[in-house]
This record gives C-alpha cells, structure tokens and sequence, in this order.
C-alpha cells in the first residue's frame, strides 16, 4: 500500500507539502495541491485519519445532533449534512437526541463532552438554556440548523418573510377570512412557529384584515394538523375560506379534513402551507419552497470557516422561500363572499 512518502516522491514535492495539500491545514498552492492529489489518486492513496489528527490535532469528525431522524426534514437536511462532509472527507457521528428522552441527557451530559469531533451541528433542537451552554462549554465551534441563538451560527429559513408572502398570497385571491393554523403553548420549536405566526399577523394587519385574523393552535404533524382543521372547519358560520399552515403536514391535515367534510380544495378552502415537502405534489399543495439538502450543505460551510478562524463572530444566514403554485389556491368564490358578508 502507498505511503505519504510515494505520494510526495510521485508529486515532486516534500513529504510535510505533500501531507498539507491532502489535509488541508496549512497553505499548498492549489497548482501543487492538484497535483499532489493527481498523485495521491493515481497511487490509491487513503490517508489515515489517526495520523491526520496527530499532524493537525483535529479528529477529522463533525458531530450532529437533531431530535429525529426519520422525520422528512430533519433526513433531508442530514442528507445535505453528510453530502458536504464526504466532498471534504471528514466522518459523521449522529446523535438522535429524542425530546424527553434519557438518551437525549445522555447525549448532552456525557457523550458529547468526549469531544470526538472538531465542530458541532445543531439541527431543529430548539435547546433548553443549559443544552445550549453544553455545547458551548466544549470549546468547539457550533452551527445550528433552525434557531434563534445569537451565541452560535444558524442557517434559517426567514420564517417570518415566508409567512407573510403565504398570507399576501391569499389575500391577493380575494380571500379575506385567512386562518393560520399552528404554533401552540407547548410546540417543539417556539422560535419557527411564533415567527410564522407573527408574519400572518403582520400580513392581515398591513392589509387591515386584523379582525379577520384567527389562530387555530396545533403540533407540526399531519395528524395534529388533521384534528385541528376538523374543528376549525366543522362550523359553517365561523369557518374560513383560506388557511395558512404553519408547515405542509399541518396543510395536509386540513387538505384531508377539509376533505373529509366534504370542502372542496380550493372551491371551499385555500390551503398554502411551508416546506414543499415530498408528499406536497402530491396534494397539489400551494406551498413556499424550502431546501432542506442546502440548509445542511450551507451549515458545513460555515462550521468550516469557523473550525479554520475560531474568532470569527456567529453569523445567521437567512433564506429566502420561493412560491410553488399548486392548486391547493384559487380566488374567492363570489358564492363564498355573499356569504361571508351576511354571517
């Protein structure tokens, strides 16, 4: 098997610029760095990550923590996560802090203190105070995916823009009786849910529809989105002709219970929802794109910058949302607003 040595003696190079160009620490010029990596290629060299964290002091591992991982966007931003450690070939260790869990105080109090990673990243946790303190104790840099942390950088969508557009979306159609359905006392993620919230509200205000303005509360689940829309929906004299949903599986839920009721989408209701989740076409559901995949690419990029500049400031990176139209929208029927007016 070919050592670092042939590597060098093949590239025309010492066996110290040899080890910087396939490690990445210290400065090689790219023209020598493709070469020694043409050589390294060409002789099948694997460097060894043992001998790579000795010449660096870095484990070549990143850790990530999120609270699901069989969830559609968690797995995709894992995805992302994973893609752009393997393009700079440092290894993953997964951590499925499950909310409430023992594993997940076992994750923060003991696990991660071993420190067997140069970085960390945060997906959707959303942690207590003292969780966030765990990981900033350790002295590794920290990215979060989804967050409102000021001590650590985040890569977020701009939930706040994302639901106003959701709601300025409906409003254009005519719609004036708009619900928006989610965020509760007691969700997972305050931050994302109190942040569309918020937009809806600004968007009915800035249109002078605060009045019409109505907040049915339920957990970022298909099912929950179900239920909650099954009571919004079920009183014909207080029901909306449009709903903006927290996330698409809450919009899912009250496609179907609309569904249920016998409302036809989007003839009865208007359903716009947050994600495009991949069951989105599907319903043919309006929706504002999100990319999880990037999210997770563009959280590496930063936990790299900050691995290689430790005094580099957090920075939050805000993305903006593009609007899919599907037909889970359409105008205010002239029908519905009759009778809007005269309950």
């Amino acid at each position: 098997m070919s050592g670092i040595a042939d590597v060098a003696r093949q590239a025309g190079v010492s066996k110290s610029t040899a080890s910087r160009a396939l490690s990445g620490s210290g400065y090689v010029s790219q023209e020598t760095r493709d070469r020694v990596t043409r050589a390294a290629e060409m002789l099948g060299y694997v460097p060894s990550t043992n001998a790579q964290s000795l010449s660096t002091g870095r484990t070549q591992n990143i850790g990530v923590v999120m609270p699901y991982v069989n969830r559609w966007f968690f797995a995709e931003v894992l995805e992302g996560i994973q893609a752009a450690l393997l393009e700079r070939g440092l290894d993953l260790t997964l951590y499925d802090a499950k909310p409430g869990s023992d594993t997940r105080k076992r994750i923060f109090e003991s696990f991660l203190t071993r420190k067997r990673f140069d970085g960390l990243i945060a997906v959707g946790l959303e942690p207590e105070e003292d969780e966030l303190d765990s990981m900033l104790a350790l002295g590794k840099p920290v990215v979060s995916v989804v967050g409102n942390h000021e001590r650590t950088s985040v890569v977020t969508l701009d939930d706040a823009l994302t639901a106003r557009r959701a709601t300025e979306h409906l409003i254009e159609l005519g719609h004036r009786r708009i619900a928006f359905l989610g965020a509760g006392s007691r969700t997972r993620w305050p931050h994302v849910e109190s942040s569309r919230l918020d937009g809806y509200m600004q968007s009915m205000a800035d249109a002078g529809l605060s009045e019409e303005a109505t907040h049915t509360e339920s957990e970022l689940t298909l099912p929950a989105g179900y239920d909650a829309a099954v009571e919004l929906l079920s009183d014909a004299r207080t029901r909306p002709t449009a709903i903006v949903a927290a996330c698409d599986e809450v919009a899912i839920g009250a496609i179907i219970a609309a569904r249920r009721l016998g409302l036809h989408v989007p003839a009865a209701l208007s359903v716009v929802g947050i994600d495009d989740h991949e069951f989105a076409e599907m319903f043919a559901l309006t929706t504002f794109r999100q990319v999880p995949r990037e999210q997770g690419a563009a959280a590496v990029e930063l936990l790299m910058r900050q691995i290689q500049d430790p005094t580099l400031a957090p920075v939050i990176q805000r993305l903006k949302p593009r609007l899919i139209v599907r037909s889970s929208t359409g105008p205010l029927r002239s029908d519905r607003a009759t009778a809007d007016a005269t309950v």
